[in-house]
């Protein structure tokens, strides 16, 4: 199948497709003589697995690391395992971090009293001194 084709089997956009073969994250495809993409089924596969990762949050290193350990069938679950841990772990912290800015910039909001007066709490708070010390 072509380019377009694999990328709707795959889901993923042709973009992407070349993107991951630049990269490696992806076997470089076959060419036709006139050097035109051929994808076959376990690449469609492939980027569905990629898909699926990506949907997931894991990153391209993450995920390199997942292929290799998907396509080695001597793998042990530890090894996989370790991977989703750690980003788990990376979820939990983004988090945090997230529940801790949308709390701020909710206190910061309440405080403003949005009419026609130019004193605003959120602006003093980055544009303070100190406002990187946070």
């Amino acid at each position: 199948m072509n380019i377009g084709q694999a990328a709707q089997a795959s889901g993923v956009s042709a973009k992407m497709i070349r993107y991951y073969e630049s990269i490696a994250l992806l076997k470089a495809a076959s060419r036709t003589d006139a050097g035109y993409r051929i994808y076959g089924a376990d690449d469609v596969h492939t980027l569905r697995f990629i898909r699926r990762a990506r949907k997931l949050g894991f990153s391209l290193e993450q995920i390199r690391d997942l292929l290799a350990l998907w396509q080695d069938r001597a793998r042990e679950s530890a090894d996989v395992k370790r991977i989703a841990s750690t980003h788990v772990d990376e979820l939990n912290a983004r988090i945090r971090e997230l529940t801790e800015m949308r709390d701020t910039l909710a206190s910061l909001a309440d405080a403003c009293c949005g009419d026609q007066r130019p004193d605003c709490p959120i602006l003093l708070t980055l544009g303070a001194e100190d406002a990187d010390a946070d």
